[in-house]
């Protein structure tokens, strides 16, 4: 399986599934999470999915894969109250997610967009 492939899987069983024995399949021991808002480890991904809404949906559009980071390019709906996009930056050690970063922005409509383009790369 490519990291690609990991962190698709991953991301679906965990966040679509709602699997959290996904935790351990996907996410190493010393997971480090680099979101301000959250905890590293395993505990701070299992508090999450207690705050998600139960429609929580992340849909990404372009990813990236080089040597042992992934970096996807999404759009997330269920994160809070209005729909956000997100590049989320996954490094990958020994076949699970050791790491974590992510860059959150409000979406934007298109017909409200200075320049009438989408946010995402599959709109």
């Amino acid at each position: 399986m490519t990291n690609k492939e990991l962190v698709l899987k991953a991301m679906n069983e965990l966040f679509h599934e709602k699997d959290n024995t996904a935790i351990e399949r996907y996410w190493h021991e010393s997971y480090q999470q680099h979101n301000p808002s959250m905890i590293s480890g395993h505990e701070g991904l299992r508090n999450l999915l207690t705050v998600l809404d139960a429609d929580f949906k992340w849909q990404p559009g372009i990813i990236v894969e080089e040597n042992d980071i992934v970096i996807t390019h999404s759009l997330t709906n269920g994160w809070g109250p209005k729909p956000v996009i997100v590049v989320d930056i996954f490094r990958i050690e020994d076949g699970k997610i050791a790491e974590h970063w992510d860059v959150v922005q409000e979406e934007v409509p298109v017909s409200k967009s200075a320049n009438g383009n989408a946010m995402t790369s599959f709109l």
